[in-house]
Parts: C-alpha cells; sequence; structure tokens
C-alpha cells in the first residue's frame, strides 16, 4: 500500500507553512507566551479571516469548508513546526468536535458559525481531581432548574479556559458513576458563578486553567445521560490530531538540529560528520517518521470511518509522544549546553513536546488502550 497527500493537500500545506513562518517566528512565540492570555484576540482573527482554519473541519451547512481530518491534521501539524501561540486546538478541535459529535442539528447551527468565522473561542472542560482523562472520573453535578441546568464542582487543566468565550462541559446527574447518567452543556465564559484561574505550567505556549462552578446556569447539548458515547469519540478525534500536532515538533526539532550540527565546528570539522552524531540523527529521522506515518494513518482511518479506528488512534497517540520526546532529548545533546538556555530555542520545542505527551494521556495510556480495544 502507498499512502501520499494529494497535490492539492501538499499545496495548502506549503502556503500554510509559509503563512505561518511569517506569522509565527520565534520571537513572536515568545512575546505572545509571556502574556496571560497567550494570544492575541485581533490576530486569531485576522488569522481566520484569510485562512479560515477553524472552519476547515467544520461542514459548509454549518458556515465552515467541510474538509476532513486529513486536512485539519496538516493545519496542526504545521502549527506545532511553527509552534504558533494560539486557541485553536481548544477551538477547533476539542469544542467543535464535541459540538458535531453530540449536539442537534438547532445546536449546531446555533454554534458552529461562530466558532467557523473566527468570532468564538471555545474549549471542553473535562478532567478533574483525579488527573485522569475518562469520562468515568467526573464528579461535576448538573442539577435541574427551571428550563435549564445548574453545575456544581470544578474542571481542571482546560485549554485556554481562562479566556475561552464558550465553554463545554462534562457533568453528571448526582446519584450516578460510572459511564452513566453523563451530559455535555454549554457555558458562557462570563456566566454568573463561573471562576477561572490561569494554572502555571512548564509549556507557557499553551495555556492551562482551572474552573470552578458555583451554581452556574448552563445549556445542555444534545442528550441528557448520552454524553458518553460523543464523549469518547471526541477524545479519539483529538488524541490522532495531537499525534499530527506532535510529529510536526519532532519534526522541527529534528531539522533545526541538523542544520545546528551542520554549522558547529569542533577539532576543525562540522560535528555533523562524526560518526556517533550521524547515528543519533539517523535514530531521529527513523522516529520522526515511524510517527509521521501512524500519525497521519490514524488521520486517513477517522476520515473513511475504520472500524479500528479507536485503537489506531492510541496507536499514534502513543508513537507520536515516544518520538517527540526522544527527538528532544536527542536535540537538546546535539545543541549541548545552550539547547537548554533560555537564549536558545531549542527547549521551548522540548517543552510543547513534554507537555504534549502527557495531555489527553501518555504513552503507556495509550497503549493500555489500545490493547484493551483489540481484547475486545
Amino acid at each position: 500500500m502507498k499512502f501520499s497527500f494529494s497535490s492539492e493537500q501538499e499545496e495548502f500545506r506549503s502556503n500554510l507553512r509559509r503563512f505561518l513562518g511569517e506569522r509565527s517566528p520565534t520571537k513572536e512565540v515568545r512575546r505572545l507566551m509571556a502574556t496571560d492570555a497567550g494570544f492575541e484576540a485581533a490576530a486569531w482573527r485576522k488569522l481566520n479571516s484569510e485562512l479560515g482554519l477553524t472552519a476547515v473541519r467544520i461542514p459548509e451547512a454549518y458556515g465552515g469548508q467541510g474538509f476532513g481530518f486529513g486536512e485539519l491534521c496538516i493545519v496542526l501539524e504545521e502549527m506545532g513546526r511553527s509552534l504558533l501561540c494560539a486557541p485553536f486546538f481548544s477551538t477547533a478541535v476539542l469544542a467543535t468536535g464535541a459540538i458535531l459529535n453530540a449536539g442537534t442539528e438547532a445546536e449546531k447551527q446555533a454554534l458552529l458559525p461562530g466558532i467557523a468565522a473566527g468570532d468564538t473561542v471555545a474549549t471542553l472542560a473535562w478532567v478533574e481531581q483525579s488527573s485522569r482523562w475518562d469520562a468515568a472520573a467526573t464528579t461535576l453535578t448538573a442539577k435541574p432548574s427551571g428550563s435549564g441546568y445548574v453545575l456544581d464542582g470544578f474542571k481542571s487543566y482546560v485549554l485556554d479556559g481562562h479566556t475561552a468565550d464558550l465553554i463545554v462541559v462534562l457533568a453528571r446527574a448526582p446519584g450516578s458513576s460510572g459511564d452513566k447518567g453523563l451530559s455535555l452543556f454549554t457555558v458562557k465564559g462570563d456566566a454568573k458563578g463561573l471562576s477561572r484561574k490561569l494554572l502555571k505550567t512548564m509549556d507557557e505556549t499553551r495555556k492551562l486553567a482551572r474552573l470552578d462552578f458555583k451554581g452556574v446556569e448552563a445549556t445542555l447539548l444534545g442528550e441528557a445521560g448520552a454524553a458518553a458515547a460523543p464523549f469518547a469519540r471526541t477524545m479519539v478525534e483529538a488524541a490522532v490530531c495531537l499525534a499530527n500536532e506532535m510529529a510536526g515538533v519532532s519534526d522541527r526539532l529534528r531539522e533545526d538540529s541538523l542544520e545546528y550540527a551542520k554549522m558547529r565546528m569542533q577539532f576543525g570539522r562540522a560535528i555533523a560528520s562524526f560518526q556517533s552524531m550521524k547515528h543519533k540523527h539517523a535514530d531521529m529521522l527513523v522516529d520522526v517518521e515511524l510517527a509521521k506515518s501512524a500519525a497521519y494513518y490514524a488521520a486517513a482511518a477517522l476520515d473513511e470511518g475504520d472500524d479500528d479506528v479507536v485503537a489506531v488512534a492510541s496507536l499514534a497517540k502513543a508513537a507520536a509522544s515516544d518520538a517527540a520526546l526522544q527527538t528532544a532529548v536527542h536535540a537538546i545533546q546535539i545543541h549541548g549546553g545552550i539547547g537548554f538556555t533560555w537564549d536558545n530555542d531549542t527547549h521551548l520545542w522540548f517543552k510543547r513536546a513534554k507537555s504534549s505527551e502527557v495531555l489527553l494521556g501518555d504513552a503507556h495510556h495509550h497503549r493500555e488502550q489500545m490493547m484493551q480495544h483489540w481484547a475486545a
């Protein structure tokens, strides 16, 4: 079997790489990561008005472009390469995925056009005290109140939760447990009773927040008590998307390390000519290409509705996690002591690789998920 991108997809990738290279140089990354928001609203709107990136996966019926995961994952891979500081993953992957998978036709018509246009920054909140990525650990409760619901509890590690205009929240009916009684709700970012706190993290290019809900009014998304399946589907899609983003991070680290090795002179010649250095670069190339292959295949599996997409998604995330972290370690070693200094940019991608490794579950978690799927 031979897999390759179409000429249109390659042209899209080329244009996007050039655009992001101009809009997200490391100087701009450093400036934005030092802010509390982590991005600029005007630049975010301009990014979407010029390229319509948040609309890539959204169907045309809801104001989107109607492309598949193949195109969306190209965007994420290139954003990983450029380390773009923007609420794209939280908005275009997590929140959009939850709305498409769980929402009714009327809810999609109401919520998705704003996301597609770049006017709405959205996110998905589901992780709590246990730090588990599955739905069964949910304790935040949703109680009926009048024509709606009120939420009580908290969520942590919410991507861009402190700046989101729209928050999709996973909650459960009081007294329920496991996958029973789970529902998804939408909450406005400025809702009364909602407290949002920016968390201090190692990777400042991806902002995380803690959200506290005290009698917060919420609107049901989809069917009450039936959120387990659409949430699980959203997590599978998110794992594939993150794997592709991590492939971009890995490839950028590999390329930058190779350029440095060609430039760095020792004993009168470039260190890239040393045999041990050649072995290290060969190992990096193999790791990155394997991660890319798994990530691309997983994106295609989503588009084609493959029955084994759950296992394929976990395989891609596990492979990308291993490759990103190992490539980052090699990159630091190749750069030597300067590689982890503040003045060198390598540590920025190293931190993103480490944070993405654990986001949505590390490699061990996803290998376990893969084996459970095959066993079932």
